[in-house]
């Protein structure tokens, strides 16, 4: 049966008495991809402006501020003290017997309804898309009955978990590969030829610009090592079809959000690779506005150009993930905060990150550290790749079963175990 959204779902626009004076304020810039990232506490009932709407388990947070941008959440939590956003839709459902609200989340994040939403957000303003519930409430959705709803539900939140898992392992493998590197490259607890921890068994250290470090180590620039250039400083012409144009808000360490990046035609795409191709096991290094992300290239098939995004060009050495996790050291991070420049918006130069000093320890030691290194590396890819088949799967799986095209039998069951790729 077909229904307007407006006959299920209402949009919450007040704010209730809080008990204590302990409260959450959440902004649209809280909210991320099902996430509700961290949580803003204010000591006192003085609140910002915008803080207007209270929220309840069960609710859905929808910012009204460009629908592509993915910043939604299912609010699973207990919430009685949170005050969120006036830029953000509290969307509540009003008749449980016939829909289950995590449906309708399903639905309202689809990429059919956000395309949708963001139409209409750009055909009312193009300079800063936005919606409202007005627009939102006309919508139509499709709806089985509540057992088959039920059953869409548990089959795509069970890839969902997968998907979450497989993050939370790479989370892990990551910090398992920088506390490798601190033992060996911060604290110099390296294995000596005893197989002992070398500088708290006495192995005999020196001066260098970067305080001692090992006997027969040295400082090199990331210039002496490996190409650092960076991307285009034009602005190419934006096309319906052509290659991505990433630029460092679309970087995350192992993967790159395309969901908002502007098309180029291929002609800009070929002159822009000219300068700075990217490879697989390259870094690339935000030099721009939130200044340091990185993300290591793990992808063989590379579609893509990149604007203001400096590239470490470590696919050419064999060394590349201990280039990557020395630039993610904390030392490294505070090297390149000490060099930006800026008033309005911060930057680093290339000339800087070209200087970044670098320790160069012996080649038996590099040699070792790279062998147990890469099989960190090897699993976090495999996960990522593990991830990109679950939502391609999910993103096909889902349209159909809401529409009905697919069918989920009665005697099949979900078990998350079985979604291994």
């Amino acid at each position: 049966m077909e229904y307007k959204v407006e006959e299920l779902i209402e949009s919450i626009s007040k704010t209730h008495t809080f008990p204590n004076n302990e409260i959450i304020f959440l902004n649209t810039s809280d909210i991320e991809k099902g996430y509700v990232l961290h949580r803003n506490y204010s000591e006192t009932k003085s609140l910002p402006g915008q803080a207007k709407k209270s929220i309840q388990k069960g609710d859905i947070l929808y910012s009204e501020i460009r629908p592509k941008n993915e910043r939604y959440a299912y609010i699973d939590f207990e919430c009685e003290n949170y005050v969120v956003s006036t830029k953000l839709m509290v969307l509540r459902n009003k008749k449980p017997k016939t829909l289950n609200t995590r449906f309708f989340y399903l639905y309202i994040t689809s990429r059919t309804i956000t395309n949708t939403l963001q139409n209409l957000a750009e055909s009312r303003s193009g300079t800063f898309p936005q919606i409202t519930f007005s627009e939102v409430k006309k919508l139509q959705i499709k709806l089985p009955n509540l057992t088959v709803q039920n059953k869409i539900v548990k089959t795509i939140e069970s890839i969902n978990q997968k998907i979450v898992t497989n993050q939370k392992i790479i989370a892990n493998l990551e910090e398992l590969s920088q506390t490798l590197f601190k033992r060996w490259f911060v604290d110099f607890e390296f294995p000596d030829e005893n197989g002992n921890p070398y500088k708290s068994s006495g192995g005999e250290m020196i001066d260098s610009e970067l305080g001692i470090i090992p006997k027969l180590w040295n400082i090199k620039r990331l210039s002496d090592i490996c190409i650092v250039t960076d991307g285009t400083h034009d602005s190419p012409k934006q096309t319906t079809e052509g290659y991505p144009l990433v630029t460092s808000k679309h970087l995350n360490k192992f993967d790159i959000d395309f969901s908002t990046t502007k098309l180029i035609s291929k002609e800009d795409f070929t002159s822009i690779n000219q300068r700075s191709k990217v490879e697989k096991n390259d870094i690339l290094l935000s030099m721009i506005g939130t200044i340091g992300k990185l993300h290591f290239v793990n992808s063989n098939s590379i579609n893509y150009a990149i604007k203001n995004v400096g590239l470490i060009k470590t696919s050419q050495i064999d060394y590349s993930t201990y280039i990557y996790n020395y630039i993610n050291s904390q030392n490294t991070i505070d090297y390149i905060q000490q060099r930006t420049s800026g008033s309005t918006q911060q930057y680093i130069s290339l000339k800087n990150l070209r200087s970044i000093p670098i320790i160069s320890p012996t080649s038996n030691i590099l040699k070792t550290y790279i062998d147990r290194n890469n099989n960190f590396f090897e699993k976090i890819n495999q996960k990522i790749k593990e991830n990109v088949k679950l939502i391609e799967l999910r993103n096909t799986l889902l349209p159909k079963l809401m529409s009905g095209e697919l069918e989920i039998p009665d005697d099949i069951e979900v078990n998350e175990d079985e979604l291994s790729i």
